[in-house]
């Protein structure tokens, strides 16, 4: 139907006779002469038409907003000082000879280039005129190019692209399954996958070396920004590589992928133990374009007559830190109490500080409520710890260690907002080192990553010192967006019995759900790892993007519901007999 995309055309075109299909994205009346700006998925081309054709001229004034036309005429310069630099076809116009109206529209719920007063759950509800605005089709069409570039990348790597099962069974990975009751195993039910964690290892027992899928993953979970219910991973898995080689291998294959889509070079990717980046930063995936750092300070407060920096300083589950922020003193009462709130979000009780007006003066020089708590020797100690200076200002967290790394490492992030304090636009790291696990509440263990993950010690000493074992495991971070995670995996049917039954699942359990797993780590497994990706989040943070339902094409709501579909519905009684289920509605008051 047609010879061109609208985005297509360009001075080269000039004095060609073409065919357009398109929306009409704006109509304009000048005079006597009537403007279509003609829409497809490649841009918008300008069509005039003028009283001479009569026909036509009268079929594009009866045009309105959002019809879908058809154009043939001829393509031309536009008049002196009516190019549109900013614009691919912005120096050549189509006058139009006929049209031909394809489809009438209805008047759009909104209009695409005000969407921006409209809100998200108009517009999701909408999604199918929503998605017609040119910046989510530019996004979607880079999400497009992102798949291609680590396609060919895997490709030429050896990797084979194997598709896995997405009805499977459940598995204990963190989250919440979504099952699917089966209508011929009456009583049971399939999971939709989590992650192809399982299946991926198993390919890797059966000898194909390397596999990758960009896979659809599914959890039940609450949802923030950066999450929704199914997503989308790049999943990968080797046999015979080591950590090491695996991270650089797939260090290799986001660096490609920024030089070839945004011409970024992003260099080496420093390596930092969990450890550290907990300590310093509060978080397992530090944005490194703020310069901010936390120290501890808990060996200075221990004394000191205000129990709360002594009480946690005391505890060796807790932490008294400060965070320095330089210049901070122009920050006013009103801007404090408002990162005072902040921090309570994370558990914090409050955000004590220290403004230091003049450093050299102990007394008079320090600004603050607790100035009067802390022994000169003390506060001598505090301004070295952190090297402060005069026109500093110092926050501190006193609480468990994970409330205050928590809180300070949000608060890093949020001043590295607020201050525009970044040093750099991109900062790449892998994070390694982490425990194998942590404690629960009840005195028991959990996995930091999965039960998959392989420690790097020996069965006998995982048993010994559960606590204090780290696993073979590694997070990539981007500009504090953790962008894919790993693992080299246990491929010894003991080592992962003993971490089975730290995670107390006992042996009647780990057969029951596990049984073909610990078979086929019998039957000669490699030793293997991998790392899957979230492509959304990646995608997002390429594209600029505040949330990844910008770049996907029919999200979920924070509620986890397609405004679109009205999915999830109900469903008849009929289905739910078939499956022998009933519903049992929650008892409201």
């Amino acid at each position: 139907m047609r010879s061109h995309y609208c985005g297509e055309l360009t001075a080269k075109n000039i004095s060609e006779i073409v065919t357009l299909c398109g929306w009409v994205h704006r109509r304009r009346d000048h005079g006597g002469v009537i403007f279509l700006d003609l829409r497809d998925r490649e841009g918008i081309t300008q069509v005039v038409f003028d009283p001479d054709r009569a026909e036509s001229f009268a079929l594009a004034d009866s045009v309105r907003n959002e019809y879908v036309v058809k154009v043939t005429g001829l393509v031309r310069a536009r008049p002196e000082g009516t190019t549109n630099a900013n614009m691919t076809t912005g120096e050549i116009e189509l006058l139009g000879h006929e049209l031909e109206i394809l489809n009438k529209s209805a008047t759009p719920p909104f209009q695409l280039d005000e969407h921006q007063s409209v809100g998200e759950d108009v517009r999701l509800k909408n999604r199918f005129v929503d998605l017609r605005r040119p910046e989510i089709q530019q996004k979607l069409r880079f999400r497009s190019k992102v798949t291609s570039v680590l396609r060919r990348y895997l490709d030429e790597n050896g990797f084979l692209d194997i598709e896995t099962p997405i009805l499977t069974r459940a598995t204990p990975e963190g989250a919440r399954d979504y099952l699917v009751p089966s209508r011929t195993h009456q009583g049971s039910f399939f999971a939709l996958p989590q992650s192809p964690q399982l299946f991926k290892q198993l390919l890797m027992v059966s000898g194909f070396d390397r596999y990758y899928q960009i896979a659809k993953c599914f959890r039940d979970e609450d949802l923030r920004a950066d999450r929704q219910p199914e997503f989308t991973q790049i999943d990968l898995e080797t046999s015979f590589l080591g950590q090491e080689d695996i991270m650089s291998l797939t260090e290799g294959m986001i660096s490609n992928l920024f030089k070839e889509l945004k011409g970024v070079d992003l260099g080496e990717f420093p390596r930092m133990p969990f450890s550290e980046a907990m300590e310093k930063y509060g978080s397992d995936k530090p944005d490194l374009r703020i310069p901010l750092t936390i120290e501890t300070v808990s060996d200075l407060m221990t004394e000191v007559d205000f129990k709360v920096f002594s009480g946690p300083a005391a505890d060796p589950k807790g932490r008294v830190a400060a965070l320095k922020v330089p210049g901070g003193n122009a920050l006013t009462r009103k801007q404090i109490d408002e990162y005072t709130k902040f921090v309570g979000i994370y558990g914090a009780k409050g955000l004590a500080y220290i403004k230091v007006n003049d450093k050299s003066d102990l007394e008079e020089g320090l600004q603050s409520p607790i100035v009067k708590f802390l022994p000169t020797e003390v506060r001598q100690a505090l301004l070295d710890r952190v090297a402060a200076e005069d026109g500093d200002l110092i926050f501190f967290g006193a609480d468990k260690a994970s409330i205050v790394n928590e809180a300070l490492g949000a608060l890093r992030c949020k001043l590295g907002a607020d201050l525009d304090l970044y040093t750099c636009e991109w900062a790449p790291l892998w994070v390694v080192d982490f425990p194998m696990f942590e404690e629960t509440p009840d005195g028991g263990v959990t996995a930091i990553h999965h039960p998959f993950t392989a420690p790097s010690c020996s069965p006998e000493e995982l048993q010994a010192k559960p606590l204090e074992a780290l696993s073979q495991a590694y997070d990539m971070v981007l500009n504090g967006t953790e962008l894919g995670g790993g693992s080299i995996r246990i491929h010894q049917a003991e080592m992962q019995q003993t971490v089975f039954g730290l995670l107390n699942i006992s042996p009647e359990e780990q057969r029951e759900k596990f049984g073909f797993l610990l078979d086929a780590l019998k039957f000669g497994a490699p030793p293997h790892g991998g790392l899957a990706f979230g492509l959304d989040r990646l995608v997002m943070l390429m594209t600029g993007s505040s949330s990844i339902r910008d770049v996907i094409a029919f999200p979920k709501t924070q509620s986890a519901t397609c405004l679109l579909t009205q999915a999830p519905g109900e469903v008849s009684e009929k289905q739910l007999k078939e499956l022998s289920i009933r519903v049992r509605k929650p008892v409201t008051e």
